[in-house]
């Protein structure tokens, strides 16, 4: 490792514990090469040179800090941007549903409107939408907030658009929005059955038991230690048969816990709980 790069992974975990001692947001259980590309980010945005510098302003600038939070935070989302996923999901997922007389959902680690509503319009198209509850939670309020305004920018609407058709939409896309100037706002009728909550994945417990959670994105940013107690969190919270999505995430090195799941598909990041 340089000495350039120890001095940055040094600046890094003095700037995150100032934001614990500070703030009370704890990201020191998180990836530090995810930190870092996330803190580059932001430091070219704000044109801010170094790692130190970026805690010098955190610690004397109130300005500085909801945005940071939100970029560390924040993770990729998209409106059925994981096609494939989803068209798998769905597969496993109905029948399960409609076996179940009031079924639950978490969204877990939700950071924009498109990681909610996506699951929401394949429940509606599968006739199961009427009696299942959302559970959206997220740690970051902004973030969460933000979501809840259940809108994209038009901009998106193309590359979403077939997105959906490949993840196997099976009306029209402009069946769920209206456009507001340059915003595509989601209907009031996705809406009904949606509870949004804040919830810390890194130190809150199992809140329910739902027969399907999603948690993409975030997960890749943990250290192994972090990601084992979400992992069992999840466990806690699944009932037997229940479905875990997990797209992107990598869980090579938690097998003892892998091994209470069966894959639906592992390609695709779904599993079972059978035990």
């Amino acid at each position: 490792m340089s000495i350039s790069k120890t001095l940055e992974d040094l600046e890094i975990s003095l700037l995150l514990e100032a934001i614990y001692q500070r703030f009370g947001d704890d990201f020191r259980g998180y990836q530090k090469e995810a930190i870092r590309r996330k803190l580059h980010a932001f430091m070219l945005v704000h044109d801010i040179s170094t790692i130190s510098t970026l805690q010098d302003c955190v610690l004397h600038d109130p300005t500085y800090i909801d945005p940071l939070l939100c970029a560390l935070d924040a993770h990729p989302a998209g409106l059925f941007d994981h096609p494939k996923h989803m068209r798998e999901l769905r597969k496993a997922l109905i029948p399960w549903l409609r076996s179940c007389p009031a079924p639950k959902i978490w969204i877990a680690e939700c950071s924009a409107a498109e990681d909610v509503y996506a699951i929401a319009i394949m429940l509606m198209e599968e006739g199961v939408y009427h009696k299942t509850q959302i559970f959206a939670t997220g740690a970051n309020p902004m973030l969460l907030s933000e979501a809840r305004e259940a809108k994209f920018s038009l901009s998106k609407l193309p590359q979403y658009e077939e997105n959906y058709l490949r993840a196997g939409g099976t009306e029209s896309l402009s069946d769920y929005y209206t456009q507001v100037d340059d915003m595509a706002v989601f209907r009031n009728e996705l809406n009904r059955n949606i509870t949004w909550a804040q919830y810390n994945l890194g130190t809150d417990s199992s809140f329910n038991e739902f027969e399907l959670i999603v948690c993409r994105g975030s997960l890749n940013d943990y250290a192994s230690r972090l990601r084992r107690r979400a992992l069992q969190v999840f466990y806690d919270s699944l009932p037997a048969f229940g479905i875990l999505s997990v797209a992107d995430a990598d869980y090579s090195d938690l097998t003892p816990l892998i091994s209470r799941f069966t894959a639906l598909s592992s390609k695709q990041g779904l599993y079972r709980k059978v035990r």
